[in-house]
């Protein structure tokens, strides 16, 4: 079971911005990092052309709760602020990815601006490195994947593009315009990791095998709501795939069977644009409305553990790679950021006494 720890606002400085621009419907604009010691998060933020950064304190266990285990966020001190100089766009940056590095304290941040220009930057808290610059159009960095592919979604011309850092490897052609797609972590169909992508095209889910040509690569096809997109796209590294969008209902997808394991119907109150497995217990799903809302829940039993709310519409959502701290920007400047652990008493479990 999990628990939050903390949920705490912070302000953007408007000596370092003010206003906000407006972006798209999907908020990926926004990417966070906690430090090894866990006492602050850095959250960069992609608002025009340029990318800006600030270190909000994390220590310590805050927590208010109102009515149906709505979260009241205390408010959070800026420790620093300042503009990410890695990031040189001419037109307003659309998605923000933040990936770990290899060795310790190095973070790999990729940019993509509305005219298609990806900008890749290694970020040393020790160092600092020379950026590597790419013209894709959207990056999607994973780590646990081994294999180095990125995997860049060209929405108008139907086509995800792989690459294996800036050399093209394929091109897979989708029948929908794609929206969302995810590196799947776990496939029982095959032994070697990152070889399978899945992509929400339309209202469709399709599975693609990097390594095969039948079929342009395509080996599996899902129809989701009738009439309605997919609007978001996550894998769990043990295997389930969610997706979400207008349906407002998280449905989790089993790859061994390609059959529906649950359908969290009406988990959010609007149209769904961001989905992320937790990290600690991945029984549990956060889940993104294109309002205000963040939820958290248990999607085997469509169970609402604690949702919090943002003071406007989001401009960005994330989740912290390898632990649970949700983060959320808003429209007025505000940051939201969850921490999430498991609950100790739900894993002692109770205490019988006999005599």
């Amino acid at each position: 079971m999990l628990a939050p720890r903390s949920l705490r606002k912070a302000a953007v400085p408007p000596s370092l911005l003010s206003d906000p621009s407006p972006g798209s419907l999907q908020p990926t604009r926004l990417a966070v990092h906690v430090n090894a010691a866990g006492s602050s998060c850095s959250a960069y933020l992609a608002s025009g052309c340029r990318v800006y950064k600030i270190e909000i304190a994390m220590e310590g266990e805050m927590l208010s709760k109102g009515k149906e285990s709505l979260l009241i966020p205390i408010n959070a001190e800026v420790i620093s602020s300042s503009v990410v100089d890695r990031c040189p766009h001419r037109s307003e940056i659309q998605s923000v990815v933040l990936a770990e590095g290899e060795g310790d304290g190095c973070l790999i941040l990729g940019t993509v601006d509305s005219y298609g220009h990806l900008i890749v930057s290694r970020l040393d808290t020790v160092a600092d490195g020379p950026p590597i610059q790419y013209h894709l159009v959207i990056v999607v960095s994973e780590k646990e994947v081994g294999l180095g592919y990125v995997a860049v979604a060209r929405e108008l011309c139907k086509c995800i593009d792989i690459y294996d850092q800036d050399i093209h490897v394929r091109s897979l052609r989708t029948l929908w315009y794609p929206s969302s797609f995810s590196f799947a972590q776990c496939m029982p169909q095959v032994n070697e990791s990152g070889s399978m992508l899945a992509i929400a095209e339309g209202s469709q889910l399709s599975i693609w095998d990097l390594r095969t040509s039948n079929n342009g690569g395509c080996i599996h096809r899902i129809s989701g709501p009738i009439g309605g997109i997919i609007y978001s796209l996550c894998s769990s590294p043990s295997g389930p795939i969610a997706v979400g969008g207008t349906d407002r209902t998280v449905t989790i997808y089993d790859p061994r069977r390609w059959s529906a394991l649950s359908r969290w119907v009406g988990c959010s109150k609007y149209e769904i644009t961001g989905l992320s497995f937790s990290s600690v217990d991945e029984s549990f799903i956060y889940v993104q409305g294109v309002d205000y809302e963040i939820t958290c829940g248990l999607w085997k039993g469509n169970e609402r553990a604690f949702s919090f709310r943002g003071d406007s519409n989001w401009l960005g959502f994330s989740k912290c790679a390898n632990t649970d701290v949700v983060a959320g920007w808003c429209e007025s400047g505000s940051v939201f950021v969850a921490d999430v652990r498991q609950d100790c008493l739900s894993v002692i479990g109770p205490t019988l006494l006999q005599f």
